[in-house]
């Protein structure tokens, strides 16, 4: 998912979206731990996305603070 596809997203949204990704970096994490896991770039990938989505949530909340 791309920023400006979470930019379109509410803030509960972009929370809710951010939980999914910190459950499934977990569950990546642990199957690398039990040597389950076949394709590592997942992590990264599921670490970048939650990043991205953490971002566009402290822009959103800039931008309302500003508006104030």
């Amino acid at each position: 998912m791309n920023a400006n596809e979470l930019r379109d997203k509410t803030p509960d949204q972009l929370r809710e979206e951010l939980v999914n990704l910190k459950k499934e970096g977990f569950n990546l994490r642990f199957q690398q731990a039990t040597g389950q896991l076949e394709n590592t770039s997942g992590i990264k990938a599921a670490r970048r996305s939650a990043a991205r989505v953490k971002t566009i949530l402290n822009q959103k909340a800039a931008a309302a603070a500003s508006e104030e």
